[in-house]
């Protein structure tokens, strides 16, 4: 299986970050490949895309402002199936390109990768009280993948914080 390319670039609005990609993913070569996962669709209905991107369009969302990337680089059916000592090393080498690349948000897709990432137990949905990268805004959304048991409106709700977090940040 082959890891799939980052879409990253500096002074980006928001960079996205993943568990890790899916099989589909590594197959495609493309972000939230998988039919069931429902990245794309949340994305156009908090109004953060002006439509709904199709997975194979990923590498245009750095024209709107958006990156991708994933704490884990391996593709795994699931994500319990990422060690320890491969969380140990993306958290190290998404730290780096949180710092390299500078995004004003960095969302996390799913609680479970920001816990991995910052360590932290207790996590609310959205902006967090402070960013593991000074600079940065650290932000929680759920996981997009279909196995969540959240509401659709639930979630996209939450989504709906990045958009009028860019809008304050750029006032």
């Amino acid at each position: 299986m082959d890891p799939i390319s980052d879409h990253l670039r500096e002074n980006l609005d928001v960079i996205f970050v993943g568990f890790n990609p899916s099989i589909s993913s590594s197959e495609t070569g493309h972000h939230y490949a998988n039919p069931n996962n429902r990245f794309w669709k949340i994305l156009f209905e908090a109004g953060i895309t002006p439509r709904k991107y199709d997975t194979a369009e990923d590498y245009k969302l750095v024209d709107l402002g958006y990156g991708m990337t994933n704490i884990v680089a391996r593709p795994t059916k699931a994500a319990d199936e990422i060690t320890k000592e491969e969380y140990k090393q993306g958290k190290l080498e998404l730290k780096g390109k949180i710092e390299k690349y500078r995004p004003k948000i960095v969302c996390f897709v799913g609680k479970g990768v920001y816990q991995q990432y910052s360590g932290r137990k207790d996590i609310p949905w959205g902006e967090q009280d402070e960013a593991v990268v000074t600079g940065t805004i650290d932000f929680v959304a759920p996981s997009s993948s279909g196995l969540v048991r959240m509401k659709m409106d639930e979630v996209v709700g939450i989504y709906k914080g990045i958009p009028a977090l860019i809008k304050q940040l750029k006032i």
